[in-house]
């Protein structure tokens, strides 16, 4: 299957974000940008940690996203799949990870992109 898979390790997080430290809001952000995106959402698990830390899940008809806080350390791992069986979602991809960076404002990233499946696969 051809897709694209953008992983980001986000550092410096501001600490006191309710996105970066509570489920709720952080699941209200990775669902939203899925749709604002135009992808399809089809289920959600978020987990949150005590004292701290959140970890989530969104399922989207097209892959996945996954998110996992560490508010203690001020980071962020994401990742964000999408599958283009019909069409190229990779703009919608990139537009999500964006929409996520832009909200839990990390100071340093890193960033990978990663193409999987193909014709070759």
């Amino acid at each position: 299957m051809d897709g694209i898979h953008l992983l980001g390790e986000w550092y410096g997080c501001p600490a006191d974000t309710p996105e970066f430290t509570q489920a709720a809001p952080l699941r209200a952000l990775c669902v939203g940008a899925a749709r604002r995106a135009g992808l399809t959402v089809v289920g959600e698990c978020f987990h949150q940690f005590e004292p701290q830390g959140v970890t989530g899940t969104v399922l989207l008809a097209e892959s996945h996203i996954a998110i996992h806080t560490w508010p203690e350390a001020g980071f962020v791992t994401v990742d964000v799949y999408v599958c283009n069986l019909t069409t190229d979602n990779t703009a919608k991809a990139e537009r999500v990870f964006r929409d996520l960076e832009a909200a839990l404002q990390p100071r340093r990233t890193k960033f990978h992109s990663i193409h999987r499946g193909g014709k070759d696969a």
